[in-house]
């Protein structure tokens, strides 16, 4: 354990509970968090995780800009947006095909010890990323999903303050599927 997985693991706790409670504050804690991680992945030569930190600093700007734009039009409050079938389905094929492509340059051109599960983990939390940043309640049931497989990749790979995080993290998540859940039938009732 180092003190930037550390520190990397903190912010990262924040950010996603901050996210829980749809404060505007959680992208820059996220940014942070992101950066660090990136360094943490690839010192422990987890390419694709060390990549994916890159790509959610692109998500990351993307959905501060989207809440923050959305929060300026006159609603202090940030609605749930429902997330429809066809969105929903092209975001799973989305991540399918990205996890394969990334699999397969990861296990041609890298020392990557688990090329499939760093490249499909990677790949479909970019989809859950994306889905919070336009805050759709079913980036939670997602981020269940993925939290619970990278505990297990975390401990393959000895980053056991991050096993523990992402553990943390599934809490975080179905906290966050219930309060978004509830924040999504007020919008609808008050729609």
């Amino acid at each position: 354990m180092s003190l930037t997985e550390l520190l990397a693991a903190l912010l990262s706790a924040a950010g996603v509970w901050l996210t829980a409670k749809r404060q505007l504050a959680c992208w820059p804690v996220s940014l942070v968090a992101a950066l660090l991680y990136g360094w943490v992945f690839f010192t422990a030569r987890l390419y694709a995780d060390a990549a994916l930190q890159a790509i959610f600093c692109g998500c990351l700007l993307y959905g501060w800009w989207q809440w923050k734009t959305d929060a300026t039009q006159g609603d202090a409050t940030l609605h749930i947006r429902s997330l429809s079938t066809y969105n929903a389905c092209a975001g799973l094929l989305a991540g399918l095909v990205g996890g394969g492509l990334w699999t397969f340059c990861l296990a041609r051109f890298t020392d990557d010890p688990t090329p499939l599960a760093d490249a499909m983990l990677s790949s479909y939390s970019i989809v859950a990323q994306l889905w919070a940043g336009r805050r759709h309640t079913a980036s939670w049931l997602m981020w269940i999903v993925i939290d619970t497989a990278y505990v297990l990749l975390f401990l393959t790979r000895d980053l056991y303050p991050t096993a523990v995080l992402y553990a943390f993290f599934i809490g975080l998540a179905f906290q966050g599927l219930m309060r978004w859940r509830a924040a999504e039938k007020t919008d609808q009732r008050l729609a």
